[in-house]
């Protein structure tokens, strides 16, 4: 079982989970009145984006760009979640500006619980790191990295990262 990881050059990035692990579950509002769990996605790949924050340049061109290429993602059946500390009406007004057709959880009160049980979480920030989360059906961190906070980390990795757990699954 081959894993790919992106070299981790980030400070803090040495305490993001790493492949092999179980991803932590998560319950968390995806709008107003209604959430989302991890546990709920059992049996798909998800994609975890950890982001700062909606409304600031990085995140928008990054969030974009995975909106753009959304039909990739859904080839591999893989359901994309982006996750930040704002709210859940900042992330329906910034949803409905940028034409995202994914969903935005708010990891917002208690604030950063979610990334820090991933450790993404900046402390003295307080926000979240650039991190990305590949997540197979049965709940394991398959591929994870983090980015400088002012890079915007493309999609290469995570399309890399569900094509092996494809080409994986396939071999069973």
């Amino acid at each position: 079982m081959s894993t790919r990881q992106s070299t981790q050059t980030t400070p803090g990035a040495e305490s993001a989970l790493s492949p092999g692990e179980r991803a932590p579950d998560f319950n968390l509002a995806r709008s107003p009145g209604d959430s989302l769990s991890l546990g709920d996605l059992r049996g798909q790949p998800v994609v975890l984006v950890f982001y700062p924050a909606d409304w600031s340049p990085v995140c928008g061109g990054q969030l974009a760009l995975y909106n753009e290429i959304l039909e990739e993602f859904q080839r591999f059946d893989a359901r994309l979640l982006g996750i930040s500390v704002d709210g859940v009406w900042c992330h329906k007004a910034f949803a409905e500006d940028k034409n995202l057709e994914f969903d935005l959880l708010a990891d917002f009160e208690p604030k950063g619980a979610v990334a820090r049980a991933y450790g993404v979480y900046r402390e003295d920030d307080g926000v979240t790191e650039r991190a990305l989360f590949v997540i197979d059906g049965d709940g394991v961190i398959r591929w994870s990295t983090v980015s400088p906070i002012d890079v915007d980390p493309g999609a290469d990795g995570i399309l890399a990262a569900l094509e092996d757990l494809d080409e994986q699954e396939a071999a069973q």
